[in-house]
């Protein structure tokens, strides 16, 4: 029979008798995405691949089982390197890979060839691995089709989207990696913005000679970079070469007619194995122990190295073994050590995510001790900071709640945190979980029961935190019906819903608390109400009346007003167009409704300005008619095209102070009692307020005894890049990436008073450490490649508001300031073998990024001119 002629010349075929000698290489780069190809880390492996037909279906020409052999398999570089710097050099392959490995790569694998498709893999039970799959990369080379079109096709990457064209002698292959199915592990951070982009491509071209294959050339790409920074960036290139050197006589073909049957024939031990790549466990060698790595950096997370780098470094590192460690290891490290550096041994462990790091705090965790509620709170601000919450955690929190919990702002903190939990994984699509589902009745019904003042506002925090659809009209009801701070508390958690929530509902409840139409509301909570009309696609006849009330309202309200209004303008906010059309009316757009007098103000403006992401600030104070301040209110929000963050707000709110100072109290406002305050959010999470002082006598106490020093609002170690994937090469090798960025923070807050000077200062000093670490690795256990891609800042940013209320109008100063900041950034690529020996390129860039002043308006720099030329006046009086 002559099998050339028989077969079909549009499917490949394999000639009987002959045995096919090919070359092949497989070759990994790992660089920046701008990086030379010469400058990569990598590896090659390369061989000879013997090729020959086994059986050929006597019912069917283009059933075939077909032999493929590696053999003379060499480990080099994948770039020219002098021999100083290449690990390989004299290094023989069974000397690196192993003779157990070598021998592994080089028993053959029979394939079942069907029309050009790879039916079955057969292959040796219980081979390593890494080596099973360096054999199914080399497999998946021979999964092809002679005609163009789109097929679904199984392979080393999985169950994958192909497209074929073919032309002449040649076939082009574009597989659709995004596609894809295989079993993934790992995890991806929360927020967008603060999350990894991947963009990925795979080509393989075929060139063939009498229907068989001559040549095949693939090269795969996948690129990672980090959304708020895509100059901090990597990516993997793989490429695999097969090339048909030869053909010689081969051994003939078996007769038969079951492929069962034949294989059993060739060897009673093949078995018949998936395609599809599978899954290696990374061991790690050499590594410290856990015990080992906290003694090695415990002294940079004492509590004066915060704000330093190095802190947030050594945390991220913590975390990385923190994830392999046991409940029982975690445990013996948290039991043995002393109260200064707990804190911030408990962020870590927490911010590890793992069943075992959980399970450790739980135990570790007395909360029915009311006396370590600083530990119990690092622990619940690092659950509703987890940068990839699971049920687990959220039932826990529940069951804590449900329990006995020794102290009171504990419980609040437990019920605020569990809101914010309830959010992130709705917006994962987890909104049906049984724990989620407990979580809302919880919250929704909890509130409905509340009969305590304390237990109402501790629900809307929660609230405020889960933002969730149903507790909307929950939530109107207390704005307009609630008093003072439980109405506020309502009303700035429907500040924080996205417009498709703000219905026409919503915005008719905030015009009526704006206007009063039903009662006297105090100011804060009118002009929330008027922001978020503002924010919501304000209407014609909504713009209108807002702008026709200004000049009726309390003086300070109406320059608050005001100001609020040429800042939508002046920083083109959305509703800006029809503010615009509005003041078109000469009955609007009047000179005595735009020249109010007063100290109150909004500003905003850019911190950064980036074509990868964006951050504003805002700055937003209003003061009672007495020139004592009611709000003052600082946010930060990180945003690009795609995503934004509520990166911090700091809320300072005081009340009913009119008396010390024997002034009267704005209309509303009459009965409140003394109050001061501060409310914090932190990346998206509504922290539990502190009270600086309530009541009278409080307030005199606090103030005869006062230092001046602030009080600290949040102190601690944030996850929040937290990005781990396993990307399956073609080739069968695993590339690892993982992307990990921490916060150092310290936000601290305070008001002072001097009744001799008639003078108040309120401070928010932010400062913060930044670590962004990405580590891109391809490991086949005798050898291991990789880059790390890091970088770092250290940043404070100050606010003092300086008020001096001896007359009126009184003279307010603001000042927001950054202070001088390094940056660093550094790249590191190694390539080594498990026999220690090495090669590290590393390179880096520090530079300092200045300080400024950043710009609020021009009557402010009028403002603090006055307020610095009377205090150098009043410092040389004598008194």
């Amino acid at each position: 029979w002559n099998w050339d002629v028989m077969c079909s010349p549009a499917e490949a075929v394999i000639n009987n008798d002959k045995l096919y000698k090919f070359t092949y290489s497989t070759d990994v780069f790992i660089d920046r995405v701008k990086g030379l190809p010469e400058d990569s880390a990598g590896y090659r492996i390369s061989s000879g691949v013997d090729v020959n037909l086994v059986w050929r279906n006597p019912n069917n020409d283009d059933d075939q089982l077909i032999k493929i052999m590696i053999k003379d398999v060499k480990i080099e570089n994948v770039n020219e390197r002098p021999a100083a710097k290449n690990i390989f050099k004299g290094k023989h392959s069974e000397n690196i890979i192993g003779k157990e490995y070598l021998s592994a790569l080089q028993r053959p694998v029979v394939l079942q060839w069907t029309r050009g498709k790879v039916k079955n893999f057969y292959s040796y039970k219980n081979e390593p691995a890494v080596i099973q799959n360096l054999k199914r990369g080399l497999a998946s080379l021979f999964q092809i089709q002679l005609h163009s079109g789109a097929a679904r096709e199984v392979d080393v990457s999985g169950k994958c989207n192909v497209t074929y064209h073919a032309r002449e002698n040649q076939v082009t292959k574009i597989k659709a990696l995004g596609t894809c199915e295989i079993e993934k592990t790992g995890f991806t951070s929360h927020n967008e913005l603060l999350d990894v982009s991947t963009k990925v491509t795979s080509a393989t071209i075929y060139v063939l000679e009498d229907s068989f294959i001559k040549s095949v050339r693939a090269e795969e790409n996948h690129v990672l970079s980090l959304n708020f920074r895509q100059t901090t960036n990597a990516k993997v290139v793989s490429k695999q070469k097969l090339e048909l050197k030869s053909t010689e006589a081969g051994p003939r073909v078996i007769a038969g007619k079951q492929v069962a049957s034949v294989i059993n024939t060739l060897d009673s031990n093949y078995i018949a194995v998936p395609l599809v790549a599978e899954p290696v466990k990374n061991e790690c060698k050499n590594c410290q122990s856990i015990s080992e790595h906290w003694q090695a950096i415990r002294k940079q997370l004492e509590p004066e190295n915060l704000a330093k780098a190095e802190a947030t470094r050594s945390f991220l590192s913590f975390i990385q073994n923190l994830r392999e460690a046991t409940k029982e290891e975690i445990l013996q490290i948290l039991r043995s050590e002393r109260n200064e550096v707990l804190p911030q041994l408990v962020d870590a462990v927490t911010s590890a995510q793992t069943p075992a790091s959980l399970e450790a705090m739980l135990e570790f965790l007395d909360f029915k001790n009311g006396s370590s509620s600083v530990l119990q709170e690092r622990f619940l601000y690092a659950c509703g900071f987890a940068s990839h919450p699971n049920e687990l955690l959220l039932k826990s929190l529940i069951n804590k709640l449900q329990g006995q919990i020794g102290n009171s702002e504990i419980r609040e903190t437990v019920t605020i945190i569990i809101g914010a939990l309830v959010k992130k994984l709705c917006d994962k699509g987890g909104c049906k979980l049984p724990a989620v589902v407990r979580a809302k009745k919880l919250i929704l019904g909890g509130l409905d029961r509340a009969k305590k003042e304390d237990d109402v506002k501790m629900y809307l925090l929660a609230m405020k935190n889960a933002l969730l659809p149903e507790a909307i009209p929950l939530l109107l009801k207390y704005a307009e019906s609630g008093e003072g701070p439980i109405s506020n508390i309502a009303a700035t958690a429907l500040q924080r819903y996205t417009t498709s929530f703000i219905t026409s509902e919503v915005k008719e409840t905030m015009n009526r608390i704006y206007h009063q139409n039903h009662k006297i509301y105090e100011k804060i909570l009118r002009t929330t109400a008027a922001a978020i009309i503002f924010s919501n696609n304000p209407s014609y006849m909504e713009v209108k009346n807002l702008l026709l009330s200004i000049g009726e309202l309390p003086l300070e309200m109406n320059k608050y007003m005001l100001s609020l209004v040429q800042d939508i303008l002046h920083f083109e906010m959305p509703a800006s167009k029809m503010i615009r059309k509005v003041l078109k009316d000469m009955v609007v757009h009047n000179y005595d409704r735009f020249s109010k007098t007063g100290s109150s103000s909004a500003y905003s403006g850019y911190v950064t300005r980036g074509p990868d992401a964006s951050s504003t600030y805002s700055l937003d104070i209003l003061y009672s008619g007495s020139g004592i301040l009611r709000s003052s209110n600082m946010n930060i929000l990180l945003f690009n095209k795609n995503a934004q963050l509520h990166a911090s707000q700091v809320v300072i709110e005081a009340q009913g102070l009119e008396s010390i100072i024997a002034a009267s109290a704005d209309e509303g406002e009459e009965n409140l009692e003394s109050f001061a305050g501060m409310s914090a959010i932190l990346l998206d999470v509504q922290l539990r307020p502190v009270t600086f002082f309530q009541g009278y006598g409080d307030l005199m106490s606090k103030m005869f005894s006062a230092t001046g020093d602030p009080v600290n609002v949040v102190k601690g170690l944030i996850l929040l890049t937290d990005y781990s994937q396993v990307i399956q090469l073609q080739s069968g090798l695993k590339a690892s990436t993982e992307f990990q960025g921490g916060l150092a923070i310290d936000i601290s807050g305070g008001m002072e008073f001097s009744l001799w000077y008639r003078e108040s200062k309120t401070s928010v000093k932010n400062r913060g450490a930044m670590v962004v670490v990405g580590n891109i690795f391809v490991d086949s256990f005798f050898v291991k490649a990789g880059m790390e891609t890091s970088f770092e800042t250290e940043a404070t940013l100050n606010f003092i508001s300086t008020v001096q209320f001896s007359e009126y109008p009184f003279l307010v100063c603001m000042q927001m300031d950054k202070i001088e900041s390094p940056f660093r950034q550094y790249v590191t690529k190694y390539e080594s073998l498990p026999s220690g020996k090495r090669y590290t390129s590393r390179k880096g860039k520090v530079k300092l990024l200045a300080g400024s002043e950043y710009p609020l308006h021009q009557e402010n720099s009028n403002m603090c001119r006055k307020v610095f030329s009377t205090q150098s006046d009043s410092s040389d009086s004598w008194f």
